[in-house]
């Protein structure tokens, strides 16, 4: 299951959570966007070390290290992405939890 599988089942972040004429409308669906953006991205570079993993088991690989290099930029882009989501998401909870 690839990234964006996941992400289909997201709801959008952005527009419809907040009325355009709201403040701060603009820094939410910009920070959406820039999600998807960089969820887009760690999905390329998922996929990309797949194929070299998968060149390296058939043995096709020309360059073990890069193949080893790619995995690891891979490896640690999703878990900056996972963490990015981890404290958007708490902060979204703490403000649920706020009283007004």
């Amino acid at each position: 299951m690839n990234v964006e599988a996941v992400a289909a089942g997201l709801p959008a972040l952005g527009g419809a959570s907040a009325p355009a004429g709201a403040p701060g409308a603009d820094s939410l669906s910009g920070f959406g966007n820039w999600f998807g953006q960089q969820l887009s991205q760690v999905n390329d570079q998922l996929q990309r070390a797949d194929a070299g993993l998968r060149q390296l088991a058939l043995g096709d690989a020309s360059n073990l290290h890069q193949v080893m290099i790619n995995l690891e930029e891979a490896r640690l882009s999703f878990q900056l992405l996972v963490q990015v989501r981890n404290r958007a998401l708490e902060a979204y909870q703490e403000v649920m939890r706020m009283q007004v």
